[in-house]
């Protein structure tokens, strides 16, 4: 008996020990949390409400004639509504994964209605539906705050002009395909993040065998930086101009190559005959758009112009446009609504105004455009990415220096092709700074 106080005190010991190893991996280390806490719990609770938490949301249906009369008159129960039958639970690093099969009478909406309801009645952080085939949702749950502090996995590596640039909320990662969506639009507002995104993605891009061309009105503050990968670069809305025009021309002289050889598209072609691709960053749109003077309204025209033609046929020929800006709108004049509707993929991060969220996303996802205004302006780098099949996840980038990018750039400057059209616009490579000298000067230890 002489020991059980000190048993007692070591039980103790241990056990506050383990609390607050579980405090500290909850705010430190949440997957860890996750997996030996939140997961247990969450799959607990979602296995004995199931039943109960699809009735109150109105997910369920009645059954058929024949199933009611063998309930109630061999199985002598009380004949029930049916919830989507569940097909499969996988548990995941971030949240959990439940595959349901719908019955005849709801459909993927239904259930992505309700989400908001299952998210608060079985206690996480989120819930995504995804339709996976016809008849079968996928539901994506996220037990914690993915998107606070944005790590994106070793596996996540550009290749094959696909670039990851950002962490879904859902924990997977968001990647710029210009294969599948050639064309894009970005919109942000000042300390937004949407530079953080576009550092990610000119960080990607400069280790792929792709040229970059560069649009920055803004004296190229943003872009000029990154010389040591652009092929090409203008910093004024006349230079931008001659460059589209140029862009332009050299699209329809891949298309006389395609003709040439029989090919619908730039992959159809030989490896040997093959034009690099070219990805066209405009850093802020609406510098095309605005005008100062009535002798200015030609060049603006010509400009939108010529972006609208890129954009409707220039995928084919492997030239592909990236446009960014803080505001966007039909304001901003004629051809604006002509250019969005070329520009497929849209991310929206916080915004000034709710007409620049109903002009990014509004088309393609009108429930998106709640969810843009209501990122907080203390949450930089968050934004909604939609498509234009109507879905739209939320998503964050995660922080990178511009010397980090500067450094990407100049390591794979070999990269860059050299393009005979876009040598007049061709900038300047600013020398590598050397380190600056020590203070103090070593001197040898003599004995």
């Amino acid at each position: 008996m002489t020991d059980l106080p000190t048993w007692l005190e070591v039980g103790s010991v241990a056990a506050g020990a383990g609390v607050g190893g579980l405090g500290y991996a909850k705010v430190r280390a949440p997957r860890v949390y996750w997996s030996l806490v939140g997961l247990p719990a969450t799959w607990g609770r979602f296995t004995w409400t199931y039943r109960s938490t699809m009735e109150v949301c109105g997910l369920t249906v009645q059954p058929s004639s024949l199933r009611a009369f063998m309930t109630r008159n061999v199985a002598r129960r009380e004949v029930r509504p049916l919830p989507p039958k569940v097909r499969r639970v996988a548990p995941t690093s971030v949240g959990l994964r439940v595959t349901l099969r719908l019955p005849a009478g709801l459909e993927p909406a239904d259930v992505a209605a309700s989400s908001e309801r299952l998210r608060h009645a079985w206690g996480v952080r989120s819930v995504t539906v995804v339709e996976t085939k016809p008849g079968f949702v996928e539901l994506r749950m996220t037990g914690y705050d993915v998107l606070k502090r944005v790590r994106l996995p070793r596996s996540a590596l550009p290749g094959d002009l696909v670039v990851p640039v950002a962490l879904r909320e859902d924990g997977s990662v968001f990647e710029r395909d210009y294969r599948k969506v050639p064309m894009a639009l970005t919109l942000g507002a000042n300390q937004s993040g949407k530079s953080m995104y576009q550092r990610n993605l000119i960080k990607g891009l400069a280790r792929l065998p792709v040229g970059l061309v560069g649009i920055d009105c803004k004296r190229g503050v943003e872009q000029n930086r990154y010389a040591p990968r652009l092929s090409g670069l203008v910093t004024t809305p006349d230079d931008a101009a001659r460059l589209l025009d140029a862009l332009v021309g050299e699209m329809e002289d891949r298309f006389d190559l395609l003709a040439e050889h029989g090919a619908s598209d730039l992959w159809e072609l030989p490896a040997d005959v093959r034009p690099v691709p070219l990805v066209v960053l405009v850093d802020e749109v609406a510098e095309l758009f605005l005008v100062t003077a009535r002798k200015e309204e030609e060049r603006r025209d010509r400009s939108v112009m010529q972006m609208v033609r890129l954009g409707q046929m220039a995928r084919a020929v492997g030239i592909f446009l990236e446009v960014c800006g803080q505001r966007f709108g039909s304001d901003l004049g004629k051809g604006a609504t002509a250019l969005r509707a070329q520009l497929t993929g849209r991310v929206v991060h916080r915004v000034n105004d709710k007409q620049t969220a109903e002009m990014g996303l509004g088309d393609i996802a009108p429930d998106a455009v709640m969810a843009v205004t209501a990122i907080a302006p203390d949450r930089p780098g968050v934004a909604v990415a939609g498509d234009t099949s109507g879905g739209w996840s939320r998503i964050r980038t995660p922080e990178v220096s511009s010397d980090e990018v500067v450094a990407v750039c100049r390591q794979f400057a070999g990269l860059t092709p050299e393009l005979p059209f876009l040598a007049p616009f061709r900038p300047t490579v600013r020398p590598e700074p050397e380190p600056a000298p020590p203070l103090v000067n070593p001197r040898p230890v003599t004995e």
